[in-house]
């Protein structure tokens, strides 16, 4: 069933158009559809628009919609020329709406906005920084600028209402105000988060990385201090350590100066994760914390620890366990274990020996091309001298320099005894624990699951948060910048666990939903457009309601 409209060309040449309610009936000798009038209303021109309207409402009323009718005193007044909109009514700009509607009800649902609220309202401060902090979080997850670009630019683009009369001066007060509160907030929302999602703090994994920033000088007292970077650089930078727990949700995060090394961290980190009592908590990280000094200090940090060791420069590991005889458990077509106990006693030492055959596999095929392609590039040339431009070059090379050996008459050439050495690290890598009630399984999936911390860091530093370049210079600054991108790595992971999806496949259906900004004489509201259903899907496994159609009716005469 439809409305039907039919025009009819008078002699004098006007046009008359009539409206019909009708539906379609199929012929049943032609077999096609014929249209079958219900019944006539008339001229357009002669109609009765409440009439219509009333029509429409008790239709509405029997399907369970609400129809909205935005003229004055219920009468569409001709449409102005050109416009599809009523003459009264004006478009003037249509703004983001989805992720910002996403973000902020998981800032509340985590206990975010009430933390801080709380805070400001202890301490008689304006609220109003508590919205200043969202709209930075927010900022990182959609659209990464400055703190001046988030108040001069990206605020005007987005509907947040509620962050509307912020200044910039608010933005580096709340700054501060974070800051100075941060272990009490950090603790509160982690805790708030763990009971809300009922997260199981067993597993704990630790990693830093770096930040560089585009200058020439470093800090004499701050913490912006020469350094290598993880990338490789050489420059100014701040170390970023992070914890996240085993689903990738931050435990917590600090920023040292940027000539710490990994393992002066461990102290640090032990004194304020012990603060925090987490209970039974498997410390796991990389091979770089791996010491006997940290070791220590780990153990009295959480307990108990999982570590990756270095297997070439460790002795222990190298002669005894990579060649300890016995079976491996297969867990997985890709994870192959066993157990290796060196010493007795207290000096016991626990290793887990895992291995990879499809790794070791390709490890081996790799080891051959390379191989391959020494022997003929040895083979070309006629002077092997080690100061030969292509011998320099191969010794200078990351792939080709583990194979090859200079001898005693400073010629080049192949390394097969290290090749064969080289052999018996395929597919393989040792952790060591200090934890004997872990199983084998248990430990082996657990160190592999290290890399949702690699994820997290990529997110921050360049998928998506954006955490460099920073824009700040004084150390307390630097360091809140890292707290508002882990606050919005936080929402960014709760986001992608409820919905089975990366951040940026959810942002984009979210970009979906506009606000679009609409001015009568006397009133201003926004509209939203019509969801589609995968924005429909994705809120309902947020657990998020789809707001009503119209947003933010206000009369004028109140702006």
């Amino acid at each position: 069933m439809y409305l039907r409209t039919t025009k009819r060309k008078n002699r004098d040449g006007s046009v008359v158009e009539y409206f019909q309610l009708a539906h379609n009936e199929r012929d049943p000798e032609s077999k096609k559809p014929v249209a079958h009038i219900i019944h006539s209303f008339g001229r357009a021109d002669q109609l009765d628009r409440d009439d219509l309207v009333r029509l429409c409402r008790s239709i509405a009323r029997v399907c369970g919609l609400e129809i909205s009718d935005l003229s004055d005193d219920n009468r569409i007044k001709a449409t102005a020329a050109g416009t599809d909109l009523p003459g009264d009514l004006k478009l003037m700009q249509t703004l983001g709406f989805g992720c910002m509607m996403v973000i902020e009800a998981l800032w509340e649902r985590l206990g975010i906005g009430k933390t801080i609220r709380d805070l400001c309202k202890a301490n008689r401060l304006d609220v109003a920084y508590e919205r200043a902090l969202l709209a930075m979080t927010a900022n990182r997850l959609c659209e990464p600028e400055s703190k001046l670009g988030v108040w001069d630019r990206w605020l005007s683009k987005v509907y947040m209402p509620s962050c509307s009369g912020l200044k910039l001066d608010n933005m580096y007060d709340a700054m501060d105000v974070l800051y100075y509160n941060a272990a009490g907030i950090e603790r509160s929302i982690f805790f708030h988060t763990a009971d809300l999602l009922n997260l199981q703090v067993d597993l704990i994994f630790y990693d830093t990385t770096t930040a560089s920033f585009s200058i020439d000088q470093e800090d004499e007292a701050g913490l912006r201090r020469f350094g290598r970077a993880k990338e490789g650089n050489w420059g100014p930078q701040v170390v970023v350590a992070l914890a996240v727990t085993r689903e990738g949700l931050p435990v917590r995060c600090w920023v040292f100066p940027g000539n710490t090394t990994d393992v002066d961290t461990v102290e640090r980190v032990r004194k304020d994760l012990r603060g925090w009592q987490l209970g039974r908590a498997l410390f796991v990280a990389d091979a770089g914390m791996n010491s006997k000094d940290n070791q220590e200090e780990l153990g009295r940090a959480c307990g108990k620890y999982l570590l990756a060791s270095r297997m070439a420069s460790v002795g222990e590991i190298r002669d005894t366990v990579l060649s300890k005889r016995g079976r491996y458990t297969v867990f997985t077509e890709n994870l192959h274990a066993k157990e290796v106990i060196i010493g007795d006693g207290e000096c016991r030492k626990r290793y887990i020996l895992c291995y990879n055959p499809k790794e070791a596999d390709r490890q081996k095929k790799h080891r051959s091309l390379a191989v391959e392609v020494l022997e003929k590039e040895i083979a070309r040339h006629s002077d092997k001298k080690a100061t030969a431009q292509w011998a320099i070059e191969l010794l200078a090379s990351k792939r080709y320099k583990r194979y090859l050996s200079i001898t005693d008459d400073n010629q080049v050439r192949i390394d097969y005894d290290k090749i064969r050495k080289a052999e018996k690290y395929d597919g393989k890598w040792v952790l060591e624990t200090n934890d004997d009630t872990i199983s084998l399984k248990d430990a082996a999936c657990g160190y592999k699951g290290l890399m949702v911390i690699e994820r997290c860091f990529r997110s921050l530093k360049r998928t998506q948060i954006k955490m460099s370049p920073m824009y700040h210079w004084l150390p307390r600054r630097i360091e809140t910048h890292v707290r508002i991108c882990v606050l919005a790595l936080l929402i960014e992971r709760v986001a992608e666990l409820a919905c089975q999806k990366p951040w940026p496949q959810i942002s984009t259906i979210l970009e979906g939903l506009q606000a679009s900004e609409f001015v009568t004489p006397t009133h201003r509201f926004f509209k939203l457009n019509e969801a589609s259903e995968p924005l429909k899907d994705t809120l309902k496994m947020l657990g998020i309601p789809l707001p009503a159609g119209v947003l933010g009716l206000r009369p004028l005469s109140e702006e």
